[in-house]
Protein backbone atom coordinates (compact mmCIF):
# COMPACT_ATOMS: atom_id res chain seq x y z
CA UNK A 1 0.00 0.00 0.00
CA UNK A 2 1.37 3.50 -1.02
CA UNK A 3 2.65 5.69 1.80
CA UNK A 4 3.17 9.51 1.90
CA UNK A 5 5.38 11.63 4.53
CA UNK A 6 3.32 13.84 6.38
CA UNK A 7 4.58 17.12 6.03
CA UNK A 8 8.37 17.93 5.87
CA UNK A 9 8.38 15.37 8.44
CA UNK A 10 10.26 12.13 7.85
CA UNK A 11 6.54 10.12 9.35
CA UNK A 12 4.81 8.31 7.24
CA UNK A 13 1.14 7.16 6.21
CA UNK A 14 -0.44 4.58 4.38
CA UNK A 15 -2.74 5.30 1.87
CA UNK A 16 -5.65 4.20 4.12
CA UNK A 17 -5.75 4.52 7.85
CA UNK A 18 -6.95 2.92 10.71
CA UNK A 19 -9.21 5.07 12.83
CA UNK A 20 -9.65 3.39 16.49
CA UNK A 21 -12.78 5.53 17.96
CA UNK A 22 -14.49 1.89 17.17
CA UNK A 23 -12.51 -0.72 19.02
CA UNK A 24 -12.57 2.24 21.69
CA UNK A 25 -16.91 1.08 22.18
CA UNK A 26 -18.16 4.12 20.13
CA UNK A 27 -22.01 3.49 20.51
CA UNK A 28 -21.68 -0.13 21.46
CA UNK A 29 -19.59 -2.82 22.71
CA UNK A 30 -16.95 -4.15 20.63
CA UNK A 31 -15.07 -7.33 21.86
CA UNK A 32 -11.55 -7.45 23.15
CA UNK A 33 -10.68 -10.30 20.36
CA UNK A 34 -12.24 -8.98 17.55
CA UNK A 35 -10.68 -5.56 18.24
CA UNK A 36 -7.26 -7.20 17.86
CA UNK A 37 -8.59 -9.10 15.29
CA UNK A 38 -9.29 -6.10 13.14
CA UNK A 39 -6.17 -4.60 14.16
CA UNK A 40 -4.07 -7.64 12.80
CA UNK A 41 -6.34 -7.46 9.46
CA UNK A 42 -5.48 -3.82 8.99
CA UNK A 43 -2.08 -5.14 9.27
CA UNK A 44 -2.14 -8.01 7.07
CA UNK A 45 -3.73 -5.83 4.60
CA UNK A 46 -0.60 -3.28 4.29
CA UNK A 47 -2.12 -0.84 6.89
CA UNK A 48 0.31 1.17 8.67
CA UNK A 49 -0.97 4.14 10.01
CA UNK A 50 -3.27 3.74 12.86
CA UNK A 51 -4.92 6.75 14.68
CA UNK A 52 -6.51 6.87 18.17
CA UNK A 53 -7.34 9.64 21.20
CA UNK A 54 -7.42 9.57 25.19
CA UNK A 55 -11.46 10.52 24.14
CA UNK A 56 -11.73 7.72 22.16
CA UNK A 57 -13.77 4.84 25.63
CA UNK A 58 -11.79 6.85 27.87
CA UNK A 59 -8.33 5.34 26.80
CA UNK A 60 -10.13 1.95 25.68
CA UNK A 61 -8.95 2.52 22.29
CA UNK A 62 -5.06 3.68 23.21
CA UNK A 63 -5.27 0.36 25.51
CA UNK A 64 -6.58 -2.11 23.08
CA UNK A 65 -4.49 -0.07 19.93
CA UNK A 66 -1.08 -0.37 22.07
CA UNK A 67 -2.07 -4.14 23.00
CA UNK A 68 -3.02 -5.23 18.86
CA UNK A 69 0.58 -3.76 18.09
CA UNK A 70 2.60 -4.87 20.63
CA UNK A 71 5.76 -6.77 19.04
CA UNK A 72 5.15 -5.91 15.49
CA UNK A 73 8.19 -3.80 14.32
CA UNK A 74 8.04 -0.42 16.10
CA UNK A 75 9.86 1.32 12.74
CA UNK A 76 6.91 -0.23 10.51
CA UNK A 77 4.12 1.52 11.57
CA UNK A 78 2.93 5.15 12.76
CA UNK A 79 0.73 5.67 15.48
CA UNK A 80 -1.00 9.09 15.97
CA UNK A 81 -2.85 10.05 19.20
CA UNK A 82 -4.33 13.88 20.68
CA UNK A 83 -3.85 16.27 23.25
CA UNK A 84 -6.34 18.54 24.78
CA UNK A 85 -8.78 16.45 26.86
CA UNK A 86 -7.46 15.44 30.35
CA UNK A 87 -8.93 12.15 31.52
CA UNK A 88 -9.28 12.19 35.45
CA UNK A 89 -10.40 9.66 37.71
CA UNK A 90 -14.41 9.51 38.52
CA UNK A 91 -14.90 7.22 40.88
CA UNK A 92 -18.18 8.58 41.87
CA UNK A 93 -19.27 7.94 38.47
CA UNK A 94 -18.18 4.82 37.38
CA UNK A 95 -21.09 2.96 38.00
CA UNK A 96 -22.73 4.66 35.17
CA UNK A 97 -22.02 4.80 31.14
CA UNK A 98 -20.38 7.39 29.53
CA UNK A 99 -23.41 8.12 27.15
CA UNK A 100 -22.15 12.12 27.18
CA UNK A 101 -18.89 11.18 25.02
CA UNK A 102 -21.13 8.08 22.85
CA UNK A 103 -19.10 4.99 24.02
CA UNK A 104 -20.00 2.03 25.63
CA UNK A 105 -17.74 2.38 28.09
CA UNK A 106 -17.50 3.03 32.64
CA UNK A 107 -17.65 6.51 33.31
CA UNK A 108 -15.09 6.21 35.59
CA UNK A 109 -13.16 9.12 34.14
CA UNK A 110 -14.52 12.62 33.16
CA UNK A 111 -12.88 14.38 30.63
CA UNK A 112 -11.32 17.57 31.23
CA UNK A 113 -10.31 20.69 28.52
CA UNK A 114 -6.72 21.39 29.06
CA UNK A 115 -4.64 23.20 26.42
CA UNK A 116 -2.22 24.40 28.66
CA UNK A 117 1.47 23.16 27.77
CA UNK A 118 1.74 20.89 31.10
CA UNK A 119 -1.40 19.90 30.51
CA UNK A 120 -0.30 18.73 26.47
CA UNK A 121 2.87 17.00 28.05
CA UNK A 122 0.42 15.46 30.76
CA UNK A 123 -1.77 13.94 28.25
CA UNK A 124 0.94 12.71 25.87
CA UNK A 125 2.59 11.07 28.92
CA UNK A 126 -0.62 9.01 30.01
CA UNK A 127 -1.16 8.27 26.35
CA UNK A 128 1.98 6.24 26.03
CA UNK A 129 1.04 4.71 29.48
CA UNK A 130 -1.81 3.36 27.79
CA UNK A 131 -0.53 2.56 24.63
CA UNK A 132 2.71 0.97 26.23
CA UNK A 133 5.07 2.86 23.55
CA UNK A 134 7.80 5.06 24.65
CA UNK A 135 7.22 7.36 21.72
CA UNK A 136 3.56 8.14 19.38
CA UNK A 137 4.96 9.61 15.87
CA UNK A 138 2.08 12.62 15.41
CA UNK A 139 0.02 14.32 18.24
CA UNK A 140 -2.74 16.49 17.40
CA UNK A 141 -4.30 19.19 19.39
CA UNK A 142 -8.11 17.71 19.00
CA UNK A 143 -11.16 19.76 18.66
CA UNK A 144 -10.52 22.91 20.07
CA UNK A 145 -12.86 25.00 18.62
CA UNK A 146 -13.60 26.82 21.83
CA UNK A 147 -9.53 27.45 23.12
CA UNK A 148 -8.21 28.91 20.07
CA UNK A 149 -5.86 31.48 22.43
CA UNK A 150 -5.13 28.76 24.85
CA UNK A 151 -4.24 26.17 22.19
CA UNK A 152 -2.04 28.21 20.02
CA UNK A 153 -0.23 30.00 22.74
CA UNK A 154 0.43 27.19 25.08
CA UNK A 155 -0.62 23.63 23.67
CA UNK A 156 1.33 24.58 19.53
CA UNK A 157 4.38 25.69 21.26
CA UNK A 158 4.54 22.85 23.43
CA UNK A 159 4.03 20.23 20.26
CA UNK A 160 6.70 22.64 18.33
CA UNK A 161 9.16 22.10 20.97
CA UNK A 162 8.50 18.26 21.38
CA UNK A 163 8.94 17.99 17.60
CA UNK A 164 12.50 19.87 17.74
CA UNK A 165 13.71 18.04 20.51
CA UNK A 166 12.50 14.76 18.61
CA UNK A 167 9.81 13.31 20.90
CA UNK A 168 7.69 13.31 18.54
CA UNK A 169 8.15 13.18 14.45
CA UNK A 170 5.08 15.15 13.72
CA UNK A 171 2.08 17.39 14.85
CA UNK A 172 -0.96 19.08 14.18
CA UNK A 173 -4.48 19.83 14.45
CA UNK A 174 -7.73 17.69 14.37
CA UNK A 175 -11.22 19.01 13.80
CA UNK A 176 -14.69 19.05 12.32
CA UNK A 177 -14.05 22.14 11.47
CA UNK A 178 -12.22 23.74 8.62
CA UNK A 179 -12.12 27.40 8.96
CA UNK A 180 -10.12 26.83 12.23
CA UNK A 181 -8.13 24.46 11.09
CA UNK A 182 -7.18 27.27 8.35
CA UNK A 183 -6.14 29.57 11.02
CA UNK A 184 -3.76 26.94 12.26
CA UNK A 185 -1.99 25.94 8.45
CA UNK A 186 -1.20 30.04 8.10
CA UNK A 187 -0.20 30.91 10.90
CA UNK A 188 1.46 28.30 12.61
CA UNK A 189 4.69 25.28 11.54
CA UNK A 190 2.36 22.09 11.81
CA UNK A 191 2.95 18.97 9.41
CA UNK A 192 -0.90 18.08 9.35
CA UNK A 193 -4.55 18.51 9.89
CA UNK A 194 -6.69 15.68 10.67
CA UNK A 195 -9.86 17.15 8.47
CA UNK A 196 -13.00 15.34 9.84
CA UNK A 197 -16.12 15.42 7.19
CA UNK A 198 -15.29 18.68 5.43
CA UNK A 199 -14.11 17.30 2.31
CA UNK A 200 -16.92 14.64 1.41
CA UNK A 201 -19.09 13.67 -1.58
CA UNK A 202 -21.57 15.83 0.59
CA UNK A 203 -19.64 18.60 1.92
CA UNK A 204 -16.47 20.30 0.05
CA UNK A 205 -16.95 23.59 2.01
CA UNK A 206 -12.89 22.71 3.23
CA UNK A 207 -12.01 22.82 -0.91
CA UNK A 208 -11.84 26.78 -1.18
CA UNK A 209 -9.15 28.24 1.50
CA UNK A 210 -8.73 25.06 3.86
CA UNK A 211 -6.93 22.31 0.79
CA UNK A 212 -5.35 25.04 -1.34
CA UNK A 213 -3.36 26.63 2.03
CA UNK A 214 -2.30 22.82 2.68
CA UNK A 215 -0.49 22.49 -0.16
CA UNK A 216 0.98 25.91 -0.74
CA UNK A 217 2.55 25.34 2.96
CA UNK A 218 3.48 21.78 2.66
CA UNK A 219 0.75 20.49 5.33
CA UNK A 220 -0.44 16.89 4.49
CA UNK A 221 -4.44 16.35 5.13
CA UNK A 222 -5.60 13.28 7.01
CA UNK A 223 -8.90 13.10 5.44
CA UNK A 224 -11.31 11.66 8.08
CA UNK A 225 -15.20 11.15 8.35
CA UNK A 226 -15.17 10.65 4.53
CA UNK A 227 -18.91 8.59 5.35
CA UNK A 228 -20.16 11.48 7.03
CA UNK A 229 -20.78 9.36 9.56
CA UNK A 230 -22.47 6.42 7.58
CA UNK A 231 -25.11 8.83 5.56
CA UNK A 232 -22.45 7.79 2.64
CA UNK A 233 -20.78 4.14 4.04
CA UNK A 234 -23.52 1.67 1.98
CA UNK A 235 -24.78 1.80 -1.50
CA UNK A 236 -28.29 2.90 -0.19
CA UNK A 237 -27.76 6.11 1.71
CA UNK A 238 -27.80 5.50 5.51
CA UNK A 239 -30.02 7.61 7.96
CA UNK A 240 -27.02 9.41 9.99
CA UNK A 241 -25.04 12.59 8.90
CA UNK A 242 -22.71 14.12 10.99
CA UNK A 243 -23.23 12.27 14.09
CA UNK A 244 -26.94 13.21 13.82
CA UNK A 245 -30.17 11.94 11.96
CA UNK A 246 -29.58 12.84 8.14
CA UNK A 247 -31.57 15.86 7.12
CA UNK A 248 -34.35 15.43 4.65
CA UNK A 249 -32.29 17.65 1.53
CA UNK A 250 -29.01 16.10 2.26
CA UNK A 251 -30.24 12.49 2.03
CA UNK A 252 -31.92 13.38 -1.05
CA UNK A 253 -28.77 14.80 -2.61
CA UNK A 254 -26.79 11.54 -0.93
CA UNK A 255 -29.94 9.29 -2.85
CA UNK A 256 -29.09 11.22 -6.23
CA UNK A 257 -25.54 10.95 -5.97
CA UNK A 258 -25.64 7.10 -5.48
CA UNK A 259 -27.81 6.82 -8.55
CA UNK A 260 -25.46 8.10 -10.88
CA UNK A 261 -22.38 6.02 -9.16
CA UNK A 262 -24.60 3.10 -10.04
CA UNK A 263 -24.92 4.52 -13.76
CA UNK A 264 -21.27 4.50 -13.75
CA UNK A 265 -20.89 0.93 -11.92
CA UNK A 266 -19.10 2.53 -8.88
CA UNK A 267 -21.16 2.38 -5.57
CA UNK A 268 -21.31 4.89 -2.81
CA UNK A 269 -18.92 4.21 -0.39
CA UNK A 270 -16.24 3.32 -3.19
CA UNK A 271 -17.09 6.59 -5.04
CA UNK A 272 -17.00 8.24 -1.08
CA UNK A 273 -13.63 7.08 -0.54
CA UNK A 274 -12.27 7.54 -4.10
CA UNK A 275 -13.45 10.87 -4.79
CA UNK A 276 -11.32 12.10 -1.22
CA UNK A 277 -8.52 10.31 -2.01
CA UNK A 278 -7.55 11.90 -5.53
CA UNK A 279 -7.12 15.19 -3.76
CA UNK A 280 -3.39 16.43 -3.77
CA UNK A 281 -3.56 17.81 -0.39
CA UNK A 282 -4.78 14.27 1.37
CA UNK A 283 -2.09 12.11 2.62
CA UNK A 284 -4.32 9.15 3.80
CA UNK A 285 -7.96 8.36 4.40
CA UNK A 286 -8.49 7.63 7.93
CA UNK A 287 -12.02 4.99 8.59
CA UNK A 288 -13.08 4.18 11.51
CA UNK A 289 -13.41 0.18 11.71
CA UNK A 290 -14.85 -1.95 14.37
CA UNK A 291 -14.00 -5.25 12.32
CA UNK A 292 -12.43 -7.73 10.03
CA UNK A 293 -14.86 -7.36 7.56
CA UNK A 294 -14.87 -3.65 7.68
CA UNK A 295 -11.23 -3.25 7.24
CA UNK A 296 -11.65 -5.86 3.70
CA UNK A 297 -14.02 -3.69 2.96
CA UNK A 298 -12.38 -0.27 2.96
CA UNK A 299 -9.45 -1.76 1.28
CA UNK A 300 -11.11 -3.29 -1.21
CA UNK A 301 -12.88 -0.05 -2.01
CA UNK A 302 -10.49 1.66 -1.78
CA UNK A 303 -8.77 -0.27 -4.70
CA UNK A 304 -11.33 -0.45 -7.33
CA UNK A 305 -10.70 2.03 -9.87
CA UNK A 306 -13.43 4.90 -10.53
CA UNK A 307 -13.68 6.16 -14.18
CA UNK A 308 -13.15 10.04 -14.06
CA UNK A 309 -16.69 10.57 -16.40
CA UNK A 310 -18.06 9.91 -12.59
CA UNK A 311 -16.76 12.83 -11.40
CA UNK A 312 -17.76 15.49 -14.73
CA UNK A 313 -21.37 14.04 -14.50
CA UNK A 314 -21.58 14.91 -10.45
CA UNK A 315 -20.28 18.28 -11.22
CA UNK A 316 -22.93 18.71 -14.39
CA UNK A 317 -25.60 17.20 -12.32
CA UNK A 318 -24.73 20.47 -9.40
CA UNK A 319 -23.98 17.32 -6.99
CA UNK A 320 -20.23 17.92 -6.84
CA UNK A 321 -18.04 21.50 -6.72
CA UNK A 322 -16.34 21.69 -9.95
Amino acid sequence: MRRTRLGGSDVPVSQLGFGAAGIGNLYRTVQEQAAYRAVEAAWDAGIRYFDTAPHYGLGLSERRLGAALAGRPRAEYTVSTKVGRLLVPSPQTAHLRDDEGGFDVPADHVREWDFSADGVRRSLESSLDRLGLDRVDVVLLHDPDDHWRQAVEEAYPALHELREQGVVGAIGVGMNQWQMLHRFVVETDIDTVMLAGRYTLLDQSAQERLLPSCQERGVSVLAAGVFNSGVLATEEPGRMYDYRPVPQPVYDRAVRIAATCRRHGVTLPQAALAFVARHPAVATVVVGVKSVEQVARNVELLAKPVPDALWDDLVAEGLLDS
